[in-house]
């Protein structure tokens, strides 16, 4: 059974950190692009990081320079930091592993307060 579970969200105030942690369990993680992804109300869900199986990139322009996606592949966890918080990162933040199935995790909720 596959399993992604995202932790490390919560209220903070703009301009502060987080940093979201996705352990992933039930599939050969090494070999799985991890995405993480937002949705907030109202709004589509957005792709905000991604980090292929061989640790390429890829941020959109509302978090380049402010979020970091990271992988360990010992530990099967996916990591998102998230510095400079904005008010409109407010969402809820879902992890994501991909290699021509998709896996998905809960999410958990940020809130960013100006």
């Amino acid at each position: 059974q596959v399993r992604l579970v995202e932790s490390g969200g919560g209220s903070v105030q703009a301009g502060e950190s987080l940093r979201l942690s996705c352990v992933a369990s039930g599939i050969k993680f090494k070999l799985y692009a991890m995405n993480w992804y937002r949705q907030a109300p109202g709004k589509e869900r957005e792709l905000v990081a991604r980090i292929g199986s061989g640790n390429l990139t890829y941020y959109p322009d509302s978090v380049k320079g402010r979020f970091t996606i990271s992988r360990d592949n010992a530990e099967s966890t996916a990591y998102l930091q998230m510095d400079r918080l904005k008010p409109e990162d407010t969402a809820v933040y879902l992890c994501n592993a991909g290699n021509g199935l998709d896996f998905w995790g809960q999410g958990t909720q940020v809130t960013v307060s100006s």
